[in-house]
């Protein structure tokens, strides 16, 4: 890959570690920068948001782990411009100014450690990789998909459905999406290492205390390696396959990182996505009487989640190619900005009055630009989410909470909105 113009990388630095020197080590680090996390953001960031426009309207300066300065996008106009102007904001982290004050196990290092994958490229080497994983996603049948997802989750039921309780994070929300990303990618999905997959993939996006995403990530690159190869050998109909046999001719490695990013982006967002919408769907009353799983209900809710919850609620980054301005701030060359996406969906310029209409798309759950989740992603990841809270309700048709409303707790990070557990009680069913 070409080295963008202005940006000297260090040719000596390992790879996923970049060491680099910018000029600019500036972002707002004053004392009215605010560390992103604590409890108050993790159960109720939209109250941190609105403090954060209050203050400083749609550009903050925030602090990362570490006290590493950074801006935190929170506009809706914002985030969308940032998203869609690339030669200002660019996706390569190896321009980043910070690189220097970066410890080698700073935790949000699988975030923004250079690696060479679709997620880093960009202009015409970008366009390259992500034209490799649209037609190898184009191949994926959606009603194949939806049988399969159904398939997927009626074997999940069946292992809780005699009890009459479960806990549906871990035991059908997480699990459900990733066996179906890994059945696209030709992985068997009854494997043992494919449950040691999820769980290194839960700890490289989202890790919590005393787990080492670092590690996690190197061996779910392992596992994906193994997968590339095998793949090579005996092809199938599958991501996999159709990836390696792409004209574009990329090679195991460019494969590697970017069937990575697929399973990690089929995974973790599309299970706090079925997560969330069950919530809303249990605990709303708009809801209530529909609750048995009307198709309409379910995907008013999927929107509504879009918009309000949005599994990803912020995204590590984009790095200024050159000093510029951006909602009245001065952002320098090499500055890390974090897309609010969450902020910017609930953004009161759009919402005036915080009513979301089902039929309204236009949220950037998926973000924006060049970079969005490349098509038909979003629609692969509504099949797998609408399949699964429909065949739940469908199955299960008395599901309750099993604890009051506002017992329920977030995950304790500023990247993913997803609960810690969802316990839920029915009438036990023989399988």
């Amino acid at each position: 890959m070409t080295e963008p113009t202005g940006s000297p990388f260090e040719q000596s630095a390992p790879p996923g570690c970049p060491a680099h020197t910018g000029a600019g080590a500036g972002t707002g680090t004053g004392s009215n920068s605010v560390r992103l996390g604590g409890l108050e953001y993790q159960q109720t960031p939209s109250q941190l948001y609105r403090s954060l426009r209050k203050e400083h309207g749609a550009v903050a300066p925030v602090l990362l782990d570490g006290d590493v300065p950074a801006w935190l996008v929170l506009g809706y106009s914002e985030v969308s411009y940032v998203t869609g102007h690339d030669e200002l904001f660019a996706r390569d982290s190896r321009r980043w100014n910070q690189w220097e004050h970066i410890p080698a196990d700073w935790p949000l290092l699988p975030f923004v450690g250079y690696q060479p994958s679709v997620l880093f490229t960009e202009g015409e080497e970008h366009q390259r990789r992500a034209g490799v994983i649209t037609e190898a996603l184009e191949g994926v049948d959606q009603f194949e998909l939806a049988r399969d997802s159904a398939r997927i989750a009626d074997r999940l039921i069946a292992s809780f459905a005699g009890s009459g309780q479960a806990e549906l994070m871990s035991a059908y929300a997480h699990a459900l999406p990733m066996i179906a990303a890994v059945q696209m990618c030709g992985m068997p999905d009854a494997s043992t290492d494919t449950q040691q997959l999820v769980d290194d993939l839960r700890i490289s996006l989202d890790a919590h205390e005393g787990d080492d995403p670092v590690a996690a990530y190197t061996r779910v690159a392992e596992r994906i390696q193994l997968l590339v190869k095998e793949k090579r050998d005996k092809p199938g109909a599958d991501v996999t396959s159709r990836m390696l046999q792409h004209s574009a001719g990329l090679t195991d490695e460019e494969i590697v990182q970017d069937l990575i990013s697929v399973i990690a982006a089929a995974q973790q967002p599309t299970a706090n996505w079925i997560c969330n919408t069950l919530r809303l769907m249990l605990t709303d009353e708009r809801f209530a009487l529909n609750v048995s799983g009307g198709r309409l209900s379910v995907g008013e809710a999927l929107n509504e989640v879009l918009w309000l919850d949005t599994p990803t609620q912020n995204f590590i980054g984009r790095w200024a190619v050159r000093d510029t301005q951006l909602g009245g701030r001065q952002i320098r060359a090499g500055d890390c900005l974090v897309l609010g996406l969450a902020a910017a969906n609930t953004d009161p310029q759009i919402w005036p009055e915080s009513h979301v209409g089902p039929e309204n798309s236009a949220h950037l759950s998926f973000s924006h630009g060049e970079h969005r989740c490349p098509y038909p992603a979003p629609l692969l990841a509504d099949v797998i989410a609408r399949t699964a809270v429909e065949t739940l309700l469908e199955r299960l048709p008395d599901l309750v909470l099993a604890v009051e409303p506002h017992e329920l707790t977030w995950r304790p990070s500023i990247w993913m909105r997803g609960l810690t557990s969802l316990p839920v009680q029915f009438t036990p069913v023989a399988h």
